[in-house]
């Protein structure tokens, strides 16, 4: 077997609408490709030996081990790697439990499909899956200790991208509520929301975080300063910067027993406790040296640690945090029990997991040796050895929950502290014997105060009931009447996206937000070119859903980018999908039309139920895909009489229609005339009923997003197919005698839309200087050459610059060979040099004639043209007579181009 492709996907997808972290692998069976497993000889026997757990899949027959059953009668290896992928991830702690496998139109070929955490670990699940099954089949096993490896190396995958307890709480709370979540890629950022709604954190460290809150808490001896004078109890102690001061330091403070500590550690690195010994005392403050400069010497104080948290002026949780300690039972030693508490699953190293492992060094040993124990001491049953004189999670401690116990006086104090430090988030470290009691009457003290506090202790205590206290975060950056996200409009569909596109982001324009959109020639924000180049996939959407002005995102949604990756987002407010025609057939294994109409559904599936999808009514395949969502139905048709959207607007649904002359709207009883054609310039002069269907679907999502109809009509009157506007989108340039026209025309429902347009050109030769992208279909390029034969009377055949793979001049060729099957008499030239044929075709032009060009680079296109001399662009066009309104046009040439 081998493994030709690896996908990740991150969004909505092909495969899935509800499960967006996938993995594809395009796997080629070779010289398995007609072997089933029962036909493998030890097969069954070696995967079951390997991976007995598989035992649990289901599978179609629909009951326990009905998986293993489909592999002892017989299933293909692709659907095997499936499952094994998946069973890899759920034996290192990830459970993943969907997946899909088919062949491709190549016969051996399959997609396979399954479900990811992670992922790196998905990615590596794949491979393993894949080596696994091939070690069986050629060797009747795969060997413990390569299952055990490729296992740990899974969880490392998974351990390394984990969040950290904190801030997945965070995330975790935020998707409960809905609310969209990305990393930012750079230190350890993470957006909740979308443009400028958008919140950002990093920890438990917000955007509301104030620096000079976070600087003062991490000057440990400023903060008790602060406090100090604002009457709050705190240690008394004294900062050293020299091993000569630590002797007067301990007189200041009154003697052992002592603190010492960095000024600015953090988890309680280089922290001493309980010091009664000047040897001691040495030892301590060279630990405290080798995190800060400067050392903080401080009375130390009897009492239990407790960690208080305060979330925008709220106590929210409280914990008492106990020492890192083992607890007897008369049997085993120090060392073993120390062992026997680290295999607990919930310790993992650091802040990766609920606990932290132990980890013994001098300061254990030290503080065995004054209980009067060593490693080989075995403790009577429920006698306990701390070996840990802090209490931090970070070096093996435990958390009980005390939020219920906590004085009403206390909860007062350390509200009010958090106030004068300045934070909106932050722990409050005090030592007390009794939270229940105020701290003047215990002699209390407040030891610390934390920006950025850990959350583990307060989510998932060792003991006691676990606090939400992520949702307190999230209230207070987003409050109920605060919205999260930012208006999300994608527009699918063979033809018309990026003039669709532009159209509704010039609408929206009209309403003075700042609206940032992609397309095929770039991603704009404003009036501003952010990035040049065809943008129509997540990584350009994230751009704009990422950045934090923006107020309204319209973004052009290309097959190419749901196939590679998925959608960027969860769910949309407005999903347009314009038409679906044969186009890219044969690439990325999707091969039919129907296919290519399941692909393009992602975008009308994936809309917020109260959200609307927009489907052209006049196309059969994209009507259909109301069935599939779950959101409000629009439609927009060029057939006033369309018993479907009739039905619709009885039901008291809304559609914009073409009628007599005007682009309206309807809904219920009310009829909203937005404009007449005529004096909309994208639909030159009401000449090109494509750029109408444009117009109709543009104008229907802004109504449904609460765009009002003078807004509409004003975005209408001043779009233009213009170089600026739309450039390679139906651009006319008059250079005096003759016309030329740009057109990104490239498959043949566009070459029908595009027809339909210069057949009303009523005087003069109509020039074609035509081709298509490389990768297409021979039938595709024979296609083109059939309708250019019907469109021009003088055809130029060029091919791109980039043949995409394909033999040069082969598709000029095939373009050649359908102009001579319907119109052998027709004037041809092939001239595959893109930058000639454009010259040889306005060469070429006499009085009145149109030269339309469909280019694979459009600025180099309008550089040659303009180097004619260009007397003005114009839109619309003039012609002689006006064509009929109103009449009925084939569905083939409403496909928008």
């Amino acid at each position: 077997m081998r493994i030709l492709k690896i996908q990740t996907l991150r969004g909505p997808n092909y495969w899935s609408i509800r499960r967006h972290k996938l993995i594809v692998m395009r796997l080629d069976l070779e010289n398995l490709a007609d072997t089933p497993s029962n036909e493998i000889p030890g097969f069954y026997e070696g995967l079951v030996e390997a991976l007995p757990s598989l035992e649990g899949h289901y599978c179609s027959p629909g009951c326990r081990g009905g998986f293993l059953m489909r592999v002892r009668e017989g299933t293909m290896m692709g659907h095997i790697a499936e499952h094994v992928a998946l069973e890899l991830q759920e034996l290192a702690g990830m459970r993943a439990g969907f997946g899909r496998t088919r062949e491709t139109a190549t016969p051996g070929i399959y997609q396979v499909v399954f479900e990811y955490l992670n992922e790196e670990a998905g990615r590596y699940a794949a491979r393993a899956a894949v080596r696994l099954c091939q070690s069986i089949v050629d060797r009747g096993r795969y060997p413990k200790a390569e299952l055990e490896q490729d296992l740990q190396d899974i969880k490392d995958y998974w351990r390394d991208a984990s969040l950290g307890p904190s801030t997945e709480s965070i995330v975790n709370e935020a998707k409960s509520r809905g609310i969209p979540w990305m990393p930012l890629g750079s230190r350890y950022l993470i957006q909740l929301g979308y443009g400028v709604q958008q919140k950002r954190i990093q920890a438990t460290m917000t955007a509301n975080t104030g620096i000079l809150g976070v600087e003062l808490a991490c000057d440990k001896e400023a903060t008790k300063r602060v406090l100090e004078s604002c009457g709050v109890p705190v240690p008394k102690g004294t900062v050293i910067n020299l091993f000569d001061d630590l002797e007067d330091a301990v007189d200041y403070v009154g003697g052992y027993p002592i603190v010492i500590k960095p000024l600015d550690g953090n988890h309680g690195r280089g922290i001493t406790i309980d010091i009664r010994s000047w040897e001691e005392a040495e030892a301590a403050y060279d630990a405290a040296r080798a995190v800060s400069r400067s050392v903080i010497i401080e009375k130390y104080y009897l009492g239990r640690d407790h960690r208080v948290l305060v979330v925008d002026g709220k106590v929210v949780a409280v914990a008492e945090r106990v020492p890192a300690h083992v607890v007897g039972d008369g049997r085993l030693t120090i060392s073993e029990l120390v062992e026997e508490t680290n295999k607990d699953p919930n310790r993992g190293d650091g802040h990766d997991n609920v606990l932290t492992r132990i980890i013994l060094d001098r300061n254990s040993y030290s503080l065995m040796e004054r209980q009067g124990f060593t490693l080989d001491t075995v403790l009577n049953k429920n006698e306990i050895c701390y070996l840990r004189a802090t209490a931090n999670l970070s070096t093996g401690g435990i958390a009980v929950d005390r939020t219920d116990e906590i004085h009403p006086q206390n909860a007062w104090l350390a509200q009010r502290i958090v106030k004068i430090i300045g934070l909106d988030i932050a722990g409050i470290d005090i030592v007390t014997t009794d939270i229940s009691r105020p701290l003047r009457e215990t002699d209390a003290v407040v030891v610390e105060v934390n920006a950025a506090p850990g959350f583990r202790m307060h989510v998932a205590p060792s003991q006691g009931i676990p606090r939400n206290v992520a949702a307190a975060v999230m209230d207070m950056l987003f409050p109920a009447d605060k919205t999260t996200r930012v208006p999300v409009l994608s527009v699918t569909g063979t033809n018309g996206k990026t003039t669709t596109t532009r159209l509704l982001a010039h609408i929206f324009k009209q309403t003075n937000k700042v609206i940032g959109y992609t397309t095929t020639d770039g991603t704009y924000i404003g009036e501003y070119l952010v990035e040049a180049g065809d943008n129509t996939g997540p990584q350009s959407a994230q751009l704009i859903l990422q950045d934090p002005t923006v107020e309204v995102a319209v973004l052009e949604t290309a097959r190419g980018g749901i196939l590679r990756s998925g959608l960027a987002f969860e769910a949309a407010n407005v999903g347009v999908v314009l038409n679906v025609a044969a186009d890219h057939l044969g690439l990325g294994d999707i091969d039919t039309i129907d296919q290519l109409s399941h692909l393009k559904s992602v975008v009308a599936e994936s809309v917020y139920p109260d959200g609307y999808t927009v489907l052209n009514a006049d196309d059969n395949r994209v009507a259909a895909m109301a069935e599939r969502t779950k959101a409000n139905i629009a439609y927009f048709t060029m057939n006033p009489a369309s018993e479907l959207v009739r039905g619709h607007i009885e039901k008291g649904g809304v559609a914009a229609i073409y009628e007599d002359g005007f682009l309206s709207i309807l809904k219920g009883d009310w009829t909203h005339r937005i404009e007449k054609v005529d004096n909309i310039p994208l639909t030159m002069g009401g000449r090109a009923p494509f750029m109408i269907a444009n117009a109709l679907a543009a104008s229907l999502a802004a109504f449904v997003q609460n765009v009002s109809i003078e807004e509409i009509r004003a975005g209408l009157n001043t779009f233009r197919a213009s170089v600026n506007q739309t450039p390679g989108r139906m651009n006319l340039f008059n250079l005096g005698k003759h016309h030329a026209l740009i057109d990104y025309a490239h498959n043949p429902a566009s070459y029908e839309a595009l027809g339909q347009f210069v057949q009303n050109w009523t005087s003069g030769q109509r020039i074609g200087v035509v081709g298509g992208p490389g990768d297409r279909r021979d039938e595709d390029f024979v296609m083109l050459g059939k309708l250019a034969s019907e469109i021009f009377d003088c055809i130029i055949i060029k091919e791109d610059d980039d043949t995409r793979g394909r033999k040069r001049g082969s598709a000029a060729e095939l373009i050649t060979q359908g102009i001579r099957e319907v119109n052998p008499n027709c004037l041809h030239e092939t001239v595959l040099d893109e930058t000639e044929a454009i010259n040889k075709g306005l060469d070429l032009a006499t009085d009145d004639s149109l030269v339309v060009i469909l280019p694979e680079s459009v600025s180099r296109a309008i550089k040659l043209i303009k180097a004619r001399g260009v007397i003005e662009e114009e839109t619309p066009p003039k012609f002689d007579s006006v064509a009929p309104k109103d009449k009925e046009v084939p569905s083939s040439v409403l496909n928008p181009l």
